[in-house]
């Protein structure tokens, strides 16, 4: 069953996923430029595995971005608003410890998955950023590599030919989770952020990257294609999902 929408404004971010386009000029003042911040929850020891990382990470995305304070008159409106007409842009940070506490504090929503948590917080203009998030490190997210099958709902499938830092490619899981609700009819939408917009990210094999390729081409997949700013060239394909079951999962 889904949850209700006390404020009825499902519809508005449902259709700010499926139509924004995005790509605005980037503003003179460098520290204008809009990022969503990703935190990863990775403590010193005992790391959680980082599919199940990854997953927390593209779960909390869409969830941040159809929360009901992302919509109508909410808090989180007018920045999600500005972010989509700008360049989407994320940036990943690790987090143990109190920092990890601290960070829960700032505007945004934690998913889960198995062990793993992260956190999406609200875009804002990197050169302000709060200074609980600012003080985290962005290098030192990698986790030791794993292809399990695990989580629910719509597959995120990883190019096989990059290489890619987990920080990296939390990112852009984070961005097919958004690009994925542009397969989803509005009622199965608003069933999957019910259950917490779980996601299943895999590695695609160098046959099912082929076949997705062509389902992207086709409207039965959605790519992302990355700017390049950083790790790997511009316009390469990071990672095309496909629509699944919706199940089980945890966002707050």
């Amino acid at each position: 069953m889904v949850a209700p929408d006390a404020d009825n404004t499902f519809v508005q971010r449902y259709r700010r996923l499926t139509e924004y386009v995005g790509g605005g000029s980037d503003p003179v003042d460098p520290g204008q430029v809009l990022a969503m911040p990703m935190v990863l929850h990775i403590p010193k020891t005992d790391p959680p595995p980082r599919t199940e990382l990854l997953n927390a990470a593209a779960s909390a995305v869409a969830a941040l971005c159809l929360d009901p304070r992302s919509g109508g008159d909410g808090p989180w409106s007018e920045p999600m608003d500005a972010w989509c007409d700008a360049r989407i842009r994320k940036i990943a940070r690790r987090a143990r410890g109190s920092h990890w506490s601290a960070a829960q504090e700032v505007p945004g929503v934690t998913a889960r998955c198995g062990s793993a948590e992260a956190r999406a917080i609200v875009p804002g203009p990197v050169g302000d950023i709060d200074r609980r998030i600012g003080r985290l490190q962005i290098g030192g997210t990698d986790v030791p590599g794993d292809d399990a099958d695990v989580g629910t709902g719509p597959v995120l499938w990883v190019n096989p030919t990059l290489e890619m830092t987990v920080g990296k490619l939390a990112a852009q899981v984070g961005h097919a989770a958004m690009l994925v609700v542009r397969l989803m009819p509005l009622e199965d939408a608003e069933r999957w952020w019910s259950d917490g917009c779980p996601v299943r990210v895999r590695t695609a094999s160098p046959t099912d990257w082929t076949r997705l390729i062509d389902a992207d081409l086709t409207g039965h997949a959605v790519a992302v294609r990355d700017a390049g700013f950083t790790e790997i060239a511009p316009g390469s394909v990071t990672v095309i999902a496909e629509v699944g079951q919706a199940g089980e999962g945890s966002a707050d």
